[in-house]
């Protein structure tokens, strides 16, 4: 059968990758926008086809002008797209004033409508499936009461004896919230609902969020187009942004595909002036094809952070493990002018004993076996062959003056002048001791150990081996405990609060219980035994005849546990938003044919809220569309978008204002818990 002229236009236009979409269809609205901006390519393409030339093109003197409005007006015809996907779209009310969504103005994918709200962007992690709705763009004028706070259901509080009611909510002495909190559902719709609660309240954000790479193994999409990735990030900034106290602070996990345009995005809404650093993780050694230079490969991520107010933020110097020198590290006793009575001792051994540790034997040696370290190499190197020693130090108006001595008698003794601010602790005196400052020790995780300060390039914080922390075992997206430890001890102190909005399988909950931080997680996807709260309940441990025991005998003793001498114990609140459109969107979700689909639909007609210019009819003419579209390529794919379409985004979860109305079924307990919740925000 010959083509007929639409056929042979649109598999002209499917040439075009701009204007196609993940389903392969045409995308009328990238058409027209080109055409009114006479774009070359698509001028050129209509061109290579003379029956379509001779339809849009006037020729006027030997040469052929373009008739964008004969062109144009074709294209939005809504019979232009007459399959049967368009033909259920028009139906069943997926159009309006003869346009289809995708090609209303104010419905855009377009990163430069930043009025628009993108709303989610998830899949299940086992099913693997491309998003329903959640890449949608919904514009102003369709956002009624979707930020309104919703009501919060199936409370319950998770101790070392087991899951209980929850009966209080326990606040400090300011009325702020001081539980635990992990939170089911919609995170965009979770921070708006606890946006009054918690404003200026938290102290650290940390965010994994999708990276945009199509290849994430959480049940996060991260196969997002550029402009929708964007948008989804900047909605949750921008509300989190609240959430921050004057002196608190974000990091945002992510990886070089993106960098410069979030880098944009955070100086656009946290201000460029309360940028504080980049730091760059290690996350692989290169091995083989990986070493190739330049290799496509990369081997680290990336941790943005931004200060609410970088005037207000303080951070004290955090010291990391550096590598051990043997000839560094000493102090000097008894220091005078008589250098034959100085006592060298390892600066080891010194702060050993200031942290209360027990220390070797006091080594009393002579001057002359001494190497003074960093002053000595200096001469060193200049003087091949020969050892340099100090004889003698003195001070004179704050310069340093120490005259050292060629052992070998090689060169003739050198005398050595600095002043004390021109190194880094060179020496501390109090009458009786020199401290060098080649190498500083510390005590780091109860091992005293040479240390050096922490920088922005973070290399020691291994990624291999930790599938199974806190017994859950994604094997890729998840972070290390000992990178989260880091994040949070150089931000926070005990009992600080917490946040982290994609806490996936619970690492940034976990740690921050370990070390006594306060926390709220918020996660939609269901990772069944390796989501947050299976994790935390191990973290708490489970009490048997006085005892803490669970799978892990008694309580987590994986990632960072043994360092920080965790012990199990306290507790964590979880509840949900209570769903209401949200319940179909899953049913679809879970569906396996394009029956189980039909069944929905006719659910969704009766039962749920509708957009507004949505037909609630269910015509047969339009099932027998449906069921054309199913049997196509993706077939039960697109018909799952077409029924998320349907649904009114505002009403995906009960709005805390509706609580009381009976078409929602909220229990007594459930309102009792909610004003508990809400206090004064309470709105029922």
């Amino acid at each position: 059968m010959a083509k007929s002229f639409n056929e042979k236009l649109i598999e002209l236009l499917k040439k075009d990758a701009r204007f196609v979409d993940e389903e392969g269809e045409l995308v009328k609205a990238a058409v027209i926008d080109r055409a009114w901006k006479i774009d070359r390519d698509l001028v050129k393409l209509l061109l290579g086809k003379p029956e379509i030339k001779k339809k849009f093109f006037d020729e006027i003197e030997g040469h052929w002008i373009f008739n964008i409005n004969t062109f144009i007006e074709y294209i939005t015809d809504k019979n232009f797209l007459a399959n049967s996907y368009t033909r259920f779209r028009n139906k069943i009310g997926l159009t309006i004033d003869v346009k289809f969504l995708r090609e209303r103005g104010e419905v855009s994918l377009v990163w430069p409508y930043k009025d628009c709200v993108l709303e989610g962007g998830q899949t299940k992690e086992d099913e693997k499936r491309k998003e329903i709705f959640f890449n949608e763009i919904l514009a102003q004028d369709e956002i009624d009461r979707l930020f309104d706070p919703k009501v919060l259901t199936n409370f319950k509080r998770y101790t070392t004896e087991g899951e209980k009611k929850v009966t209080d909510i326990k606040r400090d002495e300011n009325g702020t919230i001081k539980e635990n909190l992990i939170i089911k559902g919609n995170n965009l719709l979770a921070l708006y609902a606890l946006k009054k609660q918690f404003r200026g309240k938290v102290k650290l954000i940390y965010i994994d969020p999708p990276f945009n790479t199509g290849n994430d193994s959480f049940g996060y999409n991260d196969n997002f187009n550029h402009s929708s990735w964007l948008t989804f990030i900047k909605n949750r900034i921008e509300v989190a942004k609240g959430f921050l106290r004057k002196d608190g602070v974000i990091f945002i996990h992510y990886d070089d595909k993106e960098f410069s345009y979030l880098r944009a995005l955070c100086d656009e809404v946290f201000g460029r002036e309360n940028f504080l650093n980049n730091i760059v993780v290690k996350t692989s050694d290169p091995s083989g094809h990986k070493t190739v230079n330049p290799s496509p490969y990369s081997q680290t991520e990336h941790v943005l952070m931004y200060a609410r107010y970088k005037s207000h933020y303080k951070y004290d110097i955090k010291y990391v493990r550096s590598e051990y020198d043997p000839g560094y590290g000493q102090y000097i006793e008894n220091v005078s002018t008589d250098c034959s009575k100085w006592i060298i001792r390892p600066l080891r051994e010194k702060v050993a004993e200031e942290n209360g540790f027990e220390t070797s034997r006091k080594a009393s040696r002579k001057l002359g076996k001494l190497v003074f370290n960093d002053i000595v190499a200096k001469f060193s190197l200049e003087h091949k062959n020969s050892v340099f020693q100090p004889t003698a130090i003195s001070s004179d108006a704050g310069v340093e003056i120490v005259k050292l001595r060629d052992k070998s008698k090689k060169h003739k003794d050198v005398v050595y002048k600095y002043t004390r601010e021109g190194f880094d602790d060179v020496f501390i005196r109090n009458g009786r001791q020199v401290y060098f400052y080649s190498s500083k020790v510390k005590v780091i995780d109860g091992d005293i150990t040479p240390a050096k300060p922490l920088t922005n390039l973070w290399t020691d914080i291994p990624y291999n081996g930790i599938s199974g922390e806190g017994g859950v075992s994604l094997k890729n997206g998840k972070k290390p405990e000992k990178l989260l430890r880091r994040i949070i001890e150089i931000s926070t102190e005990e009992q600080d609060i917490v946040m982290d909005f994609h806490v996936g399988s619970g690492t940034t909950a976990a740690v921050a219980h370990k070390i006594k931080r306060k926390y709220i997680g918020i996660e939609q996807l269901d990772y069944g035994k390796n989501d947050s709260v299976t994790r935390l309940k191990n973290v708490i441990g489970k009490l048997e005849n006085g005892k803490l025991v669970n799978e892990f005998k008694d309580y987590d003793k994986s990632g960072i546990s043994k360092v920080v001498n965790w012990q199990g114990g306290g507790d964590f609140v979880y509840c949900e938003l209570m769903q209401y459109n949200e319940v179909f969107m899953d049913k679809i979700q879970k569906a396996k044919t394009s029956k189980e689909l039909e069944k929905i639909w006719k659910d969704i007609a009766k039962n749920s809220f509708l957009n507004w210019y949505v037909n609630p009819e269910v015509p047969d003419e339009a099932v027998a569309d449906f069921e054309e579209i199913g049997k196509e390529e993706n077939g039960l794919d697109k018909q799952k978008k077409l029924l998320a379409e349907l649904l009114n985004k505002n009403q995906l979860y009960v709005n805390l204002s509706e609580i009381d109305d009976v078409d929602f079924k909220v229990s007594e307990a459930d309102k009792k818990l909610n004003k508990l919740f809400y206090g004064s925000k309470y709105d029922g």
